[in-house]
């Protein structure tokens, strides 16, 4: 016999569901029956769990913003050292990739964010929240003697964040030289030069991805490989 959902899980279904109808459609675009089609469900039973849909556009927004802030936050409260705190936090602010539900969501709101004063608002209390949280990270290590900060904190936590926006556009629009780690690279050569540390990412910072080489010359792309180590000789 089949359990009947909850109330709170259904509603975190329609949640995931109004995202990819946005990613689709676009965040001023999306019609009720589309979000019930990603949802499998009517619209009526849409409107039963939100009967105003923008309520439930924008708990799918904020969702999204969660990534971005609240997780960065916890991922990075069990580091101590200032450094390896700011670089895990600069390489989670970016797309995993191209197809990045979460950063695909989040261009879709900064079109509309224009025209739409809800929209604006959700996207100025993130980049605010993230300003402050770069910023912590960057006094702190100051007061501890870790960094020697070229500027003002919160310009340099400012242009962080914007490099951020900037290259995470540009990896979802399929920019053909830059990908998550040379975005990665590129914001930390800024920082490096905010912060006066050489700001070396450990291999625990690194995520475990295999890339593809880009292909050359028009020829099929190359499958990257990595060479077993060498047998004990005895």
């Amino acid at each position: 016999m089949t359990q009947r959902k909850s109330r709170a899980d259904r509603r975190v279904e329609l949640i995931d569901a109004a995202r990819r109808a946005m990613i689709q459609h676009g965040a001023e675009g999306v019609h009720l029956n589309q979000i019930a089609e990603e949802a499998g469900l009517t619209s009526g039973a849409v409107l039963y769990h939100y009967p105003d849909l923008r309520d439930l556009l924008i708990e799918a927004h904020h969702a999204g913003m969660e990534r971005f802030y609240e997780q960065r936050v916890k991922k990075i409260s069990g580091i101590a050292d200032p450094a390896q705190k700011l670089i895990t936090t600069i390489r989670s602010g970016l797309p995993e990739g191209p197809d990045d539900a979460g950063v695909r969501l989040l261009c879709e709101l900064g079109g509309a964010a224009g025209r739409n004063r809800v929209y604006g608002t959700l996207l100025t209390t993130l980049y605010d929240r993230q300003v402050a949280m770069y910023q912590t990270i960057l006094e702190i290590g100051a007061a501890q003697g870790v960094f020697k900060l070229a500027g003002d904190s919160e310009q340099i936590a400012r242009n962080l964040v914007a490099l951020e926006d900037a290259y995470g556009y540009r990896i979802i629009a399929r920019h053909h030289s830059i990908g998550p780690d040379e975005a990665v690279g590129l914001i930390l050569d800024f920082a490096r030069m905010s912060t006066g540390h050489p700001l070396k990412e450990t291999p625990a910072a690194r995520p475990k991805t295999t890339r593809t080489p880009r292909p050359r010359n028009g020829g099929p792309a190359r499958r990257a490989t990595t060479t077993p180590p060498p047998k004990d000789a005895s």
